[in-house]
């Protein structure tokens, strides 16, 4: 049972980031995509920050996610408050995580071995890189149609191509794949660069809404026109699952952050670029889905919450090509960012002599097609109510582990050289802390009822006669966090205590 001893050092056994003590290169957990960052590679600033979560913010599935709230039947007031809050609320434990990535330089995978153990780590690691591989297939799916819908406008025989959608999507898979190969400094000149673009596009569009509509006013008063129409569900029903599924958005990154944050400058940097970019840019860019897709009903007489399909039917052929264009920017940013670092370094964790970052960036492309994105895009039901809520329990759980095994048991302070030995404290039994499995599962486990019954039927057919456990679900992050945190705490506090 040695090796199941929990670290706690004394203050002055903090290590400076990207030195470790003895040469660890030859370790089976070691390869230099996993390697704490030196201070060269420390090259991100405050701007850096704010402008990756501007890249990552101002994309087609944040403003789905808005529009998808008042085809749902919110107000657009009561849209941007429930998603300013789960932002917000995100924000923590996204700083508290980064944390970690900032003062030690280390990844995600590597950070998890810490409270999951130096094997454990692949589960967490590895079901963050099945999330992110569906975000993966989402994006390139909304882009897919954008490329179709570009092509369309070029050349009007484009439609008469047997499957010109499959092409457009695969064309655009293929594209993507290509930027991989620039690693992540590409990454962070391509979120630079393109952020000033994103919301340019997003602007010009409600431009267009607001003159369609005849002013604010009556563009704002389409989603009150919508709800008071008796066909969409009340407020009181749809308030808590949305802002679950508001939080649930970031869940993912809120794990993975110190992917990002290992190259930050320093703390200052992560801290005020993520809160800078994070809750305000995804509440402007929120407002512009909010208040189009109201436009929408005033001008249609329906909600029309697809932007693609929006942009096709109100624009010239040249303006169809210009947003086309901006619509597939954002795509790429995004999953350049948001939906491969992540996974590359999980599939790399998995088996670091065999498979480096390049390797699992394609493993990720390649797992996005089997998540079948055409059926999680089908509608904002399945989008909201089924993918963003019943992933975001499963990766609230981890979250609330992570948080408590850094902040509260080791008071942050790691054993850089540990993280990377497979004979080291972090070994627990036989590499797996089962204490973390056990909590994981527990903490899952109340949701994973309601998660099934969502998958099979829909919302407004729960909403008529929900069971306890469809309640739990719509709370998913929260309930599974929160338990997840306590019971951690519980098994592990007694034991810290014992070495400390």
């Amino acid at each position: 049972m040695a090796n199941e001893s929990i670290p706690i050092p004394v203050a002055g056994d903090s290590q400076d980031v990207g030195h470790l003590g003895d040469d660890v290169t030859s370790s089976p957990l070691w390869n230099a995509d996993l390697a704490p960052t030196t201070a060269e590679q420390r090259t991100w600033s405050t701007y850096h920050i704010a402008a990756l979560w501007i890249g990552m913010s101002v994309v087609i599935s944040t403003y789905l996610l808005a529009a998808g709230l008042i085809e749902q039947g919110m107000t657009w007031w009561q849209a941007l408050m429930t998603i300013f809050l789960g932002n917000v609320i995100v924000l923590i434990p996204m700083v508290l995580n980064a944390h970690a990535g900032t003062k030690y330089g280390i990844s995600f995978p590597v950070l998890c071995r810490a409270s999951f153990g130096t094997r454990g780590a692949h589960l967490p690691a590895t079901l963050r890189a099945i999330v992110a591989c569906g975000w993966f297939g989402i994006q390139t799916w909304i882009g897919g149609q954008a490329l179709d819908a570009l092509l369309t406008a070029a050349w009007a025989g484009w439609q008469n191509v047997p499957g010109h959608g499959w092409i457009g999507f695969f064309v655009f898979w293929l594209a993507q794949v290509a930027i991989l190969w620039r690693g992540i400094e590409g990454i962070k000149r391509l979120e630079a660069w393109g952020a000033p673009l994103l919301l340019v596009g997003g602007l010009l569009l409600f431009v267009w809404a607001l003159d369609a509509a005849g002013g604010l006013e009556p563009m704002l008063r389409g989603a009150h026109i919508l709800q008071q129409s008796g066909q969409r569900r009340p407020w009181s029903e749809i308030f808590w699952p949305a802002l679950t599924a508001n939080v649930g958005y970031w869940a993912t990154l809120s794990l993975n952050i110190p992917d990002f944050t290992r190259y930050a400058s320093s703390q200052r940097s992560q801290i005020l670029g993520q809160a800078l970019g994070l809750p305000t840019t995804m509440f402007a860019f929120s407002f512009l889905g909010v208040a189009v897709t109201s436009a929408t009903v005033v001008v249609f007489g329906q909600p029309i919450w697809d932007p693609v399909k929006l942009v096709s039917m109100i624009g010239s052929p040249a303006v169809i090509v210009f947003s086309m264009l901006v619509i597939m920017v954002a795509q790429i940013t995004t999953n350049m960012a948001a939906n491969v670092v992540a996974p590359a370094t999980g599939f790399s964790n998995l088996n670091p002599r065999a498979i480096s970052f390049l390797t699992g960036s394609l493993i990720t492309a390649t797992f996005a097609l089997v998540m079948m994105p055409w059926k999680l895009m089908e509608s904002a039901d399945a989008y909201i109510f089924r993918w963003l809520i019943g992933y975001s329990s499963l990766m609230g759980a981890l979250g609330g582990i992570l948080i408590c095994d850094y902040w509260v048991i080791r008071r942050r302070q790691l054993s850089l050289q540990a993280l990377f030995d497979i004979d080291g404290v972090y070994r627990y039994g036989n590499g797996v802390n089962w204490r973390a499995v056990v909590v994981f599962l527990v903490a899952v486990a109340p949701v994973l009822p309601g998660m099934l019954r969502y998958a099979w039927l829909s919302p407004s057919a729960l909403a008529q006669s929900p069971s306890l456990f469809d309640q739990l679900y719509t709370y998913g992050w929260f309930v599974t966090f929160a338990l997840s945190f306590m019971l951690y705490w519980a098994l592990m506090r007694g034991r810290a205590q014992a070495k400390s």
